[in-house]
């Protein structure tokens, strides 16, 4: 296993980050226990949570698993999705945040979270009241450090900005979604990761299983075919072609398309660790053997280009393409 700094906070994590949204739920805590342990056995010492998940089933059986290990491993975990009735069970307030770190905390038996995410941009809170409830967590030792997933790259630089201008504790880690697929991150997100030193953990690398292999060109299995959202996210047919070449690309190249799939997020210099789950362990052991692949420039150029680029932050290609005018502007 090899390791990887975690954007500027010195903090080396595992080049693979083991996703527990499926504890509690599809993988029950027997389960739950078996792949954990698989983890830590091949040297993953980074898991992602959050506290809706399964209903804050996957804190409670993540809280039991690292009692043994709590000093040897970085956990996260998320706020801001919705997590119970109330009308104030959810968002980004100073209010939810103090609420939620609590129950994160007890769920999990720990004193502190390493990592802890606002999972999703809140439109209804000021940002600035955000930052600072988070500023307050990490001065009271409840987060180490913080991250961010889902929001936009203005976003994500505002609040950098709000930050470095008023003293608080910054974003230091951001959690998009990135696979073959859905390469959106590539035009501003992950350049903005690069440039002000962000980890990068990117969840989906399997497009929500499209790029497992198990699958036809009308239908597909596991979450696609089981939740909406997942369904509505990956419902263009062009996803699908793009499946199934790389599926036959994989096959001739003798790696499993889980593996490869992984392999090529991995490959993308701005990624930290991409998010694996699985529902049993079967499944994980094809994602772990993503560690052991080296891809060459020419296999890599391959996967890529079998999907879309996206277009550019602006349509001033010209500036690109022109060698006088960056000799110009050295």
């Amino acid at each position: 296993m090899n390791y990887k700094v975690l954007g500027k906070t010195g903090v080396l994590v595992s080049e693979l980050c083991f996703g527990t949204m499926t504890f509690g739920n599809e993988a029950d805590e027997a389960e739950s226990t078996l792949m954990f342990n698989k983890c830590r056995d091949v040297g993953i010492n980074f898991f992602d949570c959050a506290n809706n998940y399964s209903d804050g089933r996957a804190e409670l059986i993540l809280g039991k698993l690292i009692q043994e290990c709590r000093d040897d491993v970085v956990i996260t975990s998320k706020v801001s999705q919705r997590v119970g009735k109330d009308v104030n069970a959810l968002g980004s307030s100073r209010r939810h945040i103090m609420f939620s770190i609590e129950q994160s905390l007890k769920r999990l038996k720990t004193d502190r979270i390493d990592l802890y995410f606002i999972h999703h941009f809140d439109p209804l809170t000021p940002m600035d009241e955000t930052l600072r409830a988070l500023d307050d967590l990490v001065h009271q030792g409840k987060v180490l450090y913080l991250g961010v997933s889902n929001w936009a790259a203005w976003q994500i630089a505002k609040a950098l900005g709000i930050s470095e201008k008023n003293n608080l504790a910054r974003f230091e880690c951001i959690e998009p979604m990135y696979n073959l697929l859905k390469r959106q991150a590539e035009v501003e997100i992950l350049p903005l990761a690069r440039s002000e030193k962000l980890g990068v953990i990117p969840y989906s690398p399997l497009a929500a299983g499209l790029l497992s292999g198990k699958y036809s060109n009308t239908t597909a299995t596991g979450r696609i075919v089981e939740k909406q959202q997942y369904a509505k996210r990956y419902s263009n047919p062009r996803y699908y072609e793009i499946a199934e070449h790389f599926t036959q690309y994989a096959q001739e190249l003798g790696i499993k398309p889980i593996t490869l799939a992984l392999s090529w997020v991995m490959a993308n210099p701005d990624i930290t660790a991409p998010i694996i789950g699985a529902r049993n362990l079967n499944q994980l052991e094809d994602s772990l053997g993503a560690i052991d692949v080296d891809l060459t420039p020419e296999v890599l150029a391959h996967i890529t280009h079998l999907s879309d680029t996206p277009a550019n932050a602006t349509d001033r290609l010209e500036e690109e393409l022109d060698a006088t005018f960056k000799l110009r502007n050295r």
